[in-house]
C-alpha cells in the first residue's frame, strides 16, 4: 500500500549562527497516498535538501516529517531512491545490481527472480541482463538504477532529477516507463525535476518552488487523463498548465 508524506513547517540552514545560509522552507506539504508530485523550481532552491530530509538522509532544522504518521528520523530501508547519478556498481552485471538492493535488505534474490526478470523486461532491458553498466548508454544506465529502486515494491519512490543528464530522446522515452511503472503500481512518488513540461506530464500535482530558501509558492492539481501520451502532451489543457507554471517563472525574473 502506498504511504503518505506529511511535512510541518520543515526549514533546513546551513552554516553557523553567524554565517547560516537559510537554504529550505519553511515549507508544509502533504503528498497523498499514490500521489505523483513534483517539486519543481530553480536551482538552488533546496529541492534536493527536500528530498534528502524526506528520506531521512538529512535532519531538517526545524519542522517535522512523517511518513504513514511514523516520524522521519534516520534513513529509511522501505522506500525507493534514485539520484540524478545513478547508484549501479560497476563489478556487477545490471541483474545483479538489481539484486543487490533485495541483497541489502537480507531478502534471497533467487526468490524474486520472476520479478527482476519482469521489472527489467517492462524497460526493454531483458536482452541485457548480464551486460555491466559500462556497456551501456546513460540512458540504460537509468533504466537499471530505476529498476533497482523499484524491486523491493516500494511503498515511497524518491526522484532526484533522475533524468537530468539525458539527451531529450532518452529522456522522453524513459519519462513513458517511469509513467507507465507508476501506472500499475501506484506508489507514492516525490519527484525533483527543473523541467515544467516533464513535471506536467509525470504528475497529479505540481508543487512550484520559490528561489532560495525554498518554499512553496504553488499547488497545482494537474488534470490531465492518463496516460500522457503526444495527444495528451499537444492538448490546449496541456499548454495551459505549462502556461501558469511559466508565469510563476517569469514572475520571479528567471525566463
Amino acid at each position: 500500500m502506498a504511504a503518505t508524506i506529511q511535512l510541518d513547517n520543515v526549514s533546513k540552514s546551513f552554516g553557523t549562527a553567524d554565517s547560516a545560509v537559510h537554504a529550505v522552507g519553511p515549507v508544509d506539504l502533504t503528498i497523498g497516498s499514490g500521489d505523483f508530485v513534483s517539486l519543481l523550481g530553480p536551482s538552488g532552491c533546496g529541492k534536493s535538501t527536500l528530498m534528502l530530509m524526506i528520506a531521512g538522509l538529512m535532519e531538517p532544522t526545524q519542522g517535522a516529517i512523517r511518513i504513514d504518521g511514523g516520524a522521519v528520523r534516520e534513513p529509511r530501508t522501505d522506500i525507493g531512491i534514485m539520484f540524478q547519478d545513478n547508484t549501479l556498481v560497476p563489478w556487477r552485471t545490471v541483474s545483479g545490481n538489481v539484486a543487490l538492493q533485495l541483497e541489502l535488505r537480507g531478502q534471497d534474490p533467487r526468490a524474486h527472480a520472476t520479478r527482476i526478470a519482469d521489472l527489467l523486461k517492462s524497460v526493454k532491458l531483458d536482452g541485457f541482463t548480464e551486460r555491466y553498466p559500462w556497456e551501456l548508454s546513460g540512458g540504460m544506465q537509468q533504466r537499471a538504477a530505476f529498476c533497482q529502486a523499484m524491486v523491493h515494491e516500494p511503498s515511497t519512490v524518491l526522484l532526484d532529477e533522475p533524468l537530468g543528464k539525458l539527451d531529450a530522446m532518452t529522456r522522453e522515452g524513459i519519462r513513458s516507463d517511469l509513467q507507465r511503472l507508476w501506472m500499475q503500481r501506484r506508489p507514492t512518488v516525490a519527484f525533483v525535476t527543473h523541467s515544467i513540461e516533464e513535471a506536467v506530464q509525470l504528475s497529479t500535482r505540481v508543487c512550484v518552488m520559490t528561489p532560495r530558501p525554498g518554499r512553496i509558492e504553488r499547488d497545482i492539481a494537474i488534470d490531465l487523463p492518463w496516460p500522457r501520451d503526444l495527444a495528451v502532451k499537444r492538448s490546449p489543457a496541456f499548454a495551459a498548465y505549462v502556461g501558469e507554471i511559466q508565469e510563476i517563472f517569469h514572475g520571479y525574473g528567471l525566463i
